[in-house]
């Protein structure tokens, strides 16, 4: 049980990943291109909350669109902020604020490390390294990235949650 809140991260097709990540109250779903780097990017963001910079920003690629991740830690609580740009050609270096806000939500950093965390791991039970490289064409499963999440999680959260086993 994760108190309401969810992220999943599904290999949908060659170079495409359906991404839904959903609270006790909405839900956003968002179908992500290849041409970032998404899910390392999502596990890096994640991570750097266990540090010292408070504010993480995830751009995906939607083909035209930009969805834009807003991650600001503040002490054991994230505000996530997911903003929407109709080109991201256009958008890139557009403050968050000339985006429309498409969803939002305070969670503990805690929670949002598990779920973020056991979804990639699910992804790499799935597919393999092998695997995730065919399906998303042009980057590599993002193995060091989910590493120093799990031992950042692990280390810093008194997560009571079920823990997959790692896998590599």
């Amino acid at each position: 049980m994760t108190d309401g809140l969810t992220f999943s991260w599904e290999l949908s097709g060659s170079g495409w990943a359906t991404c839904i990540i959903k609270d006790g109250s909405s839900e956003r779903k968002d179908f992500v291109s290849y041409c970032t780097d998404a899910l390392a990017d999502v596990l890096h963001g994640v991570a750097g909350l266990y540090g010292s910079t408070p504010v993480h920003c995830l751009s995906f690629d939607l083909e035209p669109v930009e969805v834009r991740w807003v991650l600001r830690g503040r002490g054991p609580e994230v505000d996530l902020s997911i903003y929407c740009f109709p080109d991201i050609s256009a958008s890139f270096d557009a403050p968050d604020q000339e985006g429309t806000l498409v969803w939002g939500s305070t969670q503990p950093r805690g929670l949002l490390g598990h779920v973020v965390m056991e979804a990639a791991q699910s992804v790499l039970q799935i597919h393999g390294e092998d695997g995730y490289l065919v399906k998303w064409v042009q980057h590599p499963f993002p193995l060091a990235a989910l590493q120093d999440l799990r031992r950042l999680h692990l280390q810093h959260d008194r997560c009571e949650l079920h823990h997959a086993a790692a896998v590599s």
